[in-house]
């Protein structure tokens, strides 16, 4: 197998260099690029970017979107040393830093910075370590030795780049390494490497011959996020589009949810006022006590009239009082929601 070209050294680089080298490549003549955090988008198994998104942004079509939270993305940053250090700690295995950029030699589009490298102690052979984080709710993605199956496609992406057979992960999601901590490991499977390039050959192919990738099979809540990034906001005063008639049964079924939706509503408000009209005398026995009880000779009737307190910012009176300030906490918030209505012809 060839060796990996090394493009450059990306230590001491700037955010927007690197950036800008991982795009097109430090001399900027790589037309199109796939970088290992890419490749998962690529397969629609992104959580966070659909394929068509990468593609406007490959094309330069669109600017790559404004992390809605770059605190959590630094605090990744951040963690991967500590991440690296509790691996080369649990495992000891040797980890060490890999500062440059590769370029696969068998597919030149195919760039690479790998996290961390490593030795095994056991048999002295090199790895390839990515470290990650998560927060709690997500450790459940790496209980017993397993990983997510987008960041496994960055990995392997990386193996497949010289003869490493071995890939290993180190997430970190609180301060206890003997709880918090997850270091898997998985071994390079030439087949997966193949299927993951045959995808990327595709995407390529796709760049080139200006064919954007459709929604099929992202999941529907994130196509929407995504389309919303790509085309904005609505403007009024363009022409009325026409469907032809093979979207007819999908409009029918979004009219037909819709009005579903509210009928339910409105059965919940009547719901709600029965409820109320029940409760005035139950509220009248109670008084001030929070908790009742009725007994009966098969069950309890529980009752619960418990005061919650919450405070809120007075918006009407910040913006009298303090109109400057108002101004400055402002957030502008943009939103657009599909609906059918069907009218006789």
């Amino acid at each position: 197998m060839k060796k990996p070209i090394i493009l450059c050294d990306c230590a001491g680089m700037s955010n927007d260099q690197w950036l800008k080298c991982r795009a097109h490549g430090p001399k900027g003549d790589i037309p199109y690029t796939v970088g290992g955090s890419d490749v998962a988008t690529i397969f629609g198994l992104s959580p966070w970017m659909t394929p068509l998104e990468l593609w406007m942004i490959k094309k330069g079509r669109m600017k790559t979107p404004v992390k809605s939270n770059p605190d959590q993305l630094e605090m990744g940053h951040l963690l991967e040393p500590i991440a690296a250090y509790w691996y080369q700690k649990k495992t000891g295995n040797t980890v060490f830093d890999d500062t440059n950029l590769y370029q696969h030699a068998d597919h030149p589009y195919a760039l690479a910075n790998m996290d961390r490298r490593y030795t095994r102690k056991v048999d002295g052979e090199p790895g390839i370590l990515e470290c990650k984080s998560c927060t709690y709710h997500k450790a459940g993605d790496w209980a017993d030795d397993a990983y997510p199956l987008y960041y496994e496609l960055q990995l392997r992406f990386y193996l497949s780049f010289e003869e490493t057979k071995h890939g290993a992960f180190s997430c970190i999601w609180g301060n206890n390494p003997d709880n918090d901590l997850a270091i898997p490991e998985l071994t390079r499977d030439q087949a997966k490497e193949d299927m993951i390039f045959e995808r990327l050959d595709q995407w390529i192919w796709s760049l080139e011959h200006d064919k954007p990738p459709t929604m099929d099979d992202v999941k529907p809540k994130l196509a929407l996020e995504s389309l919303a990034r790509i085309y904005g906001a609505s403007q009024a005063g363009l022409p009325t589009v026409e469907f032809s008639p093979k979207y007819e049964r999908q409009l029918r079924q979004i009219a037909l949810l819709q009005g579903k939706i509210t009928d339910c509503n409105a059965e919940i408000k009547t719901y709600e006022k029965e409820i109320e009209a029940h409760s005035v005398r139950i509220a009248e026995i109670m008084k001030e006590h929070e908790h009742g009880i009725l007994t009966t000779t098969s069950d309890k009737l529980l009752i619960d009239f418990v005061t919650k307190t919450s405070k809120r910012p007075d918006s009407k009176a910040l913006k009298e009082k303090y109109p400057a300030a108002y101004a400055d906490v402002l957030k502008t918030s943009e939103s657009r929601k599909l609906k059918v209505h069907i009218e006789p012809a």
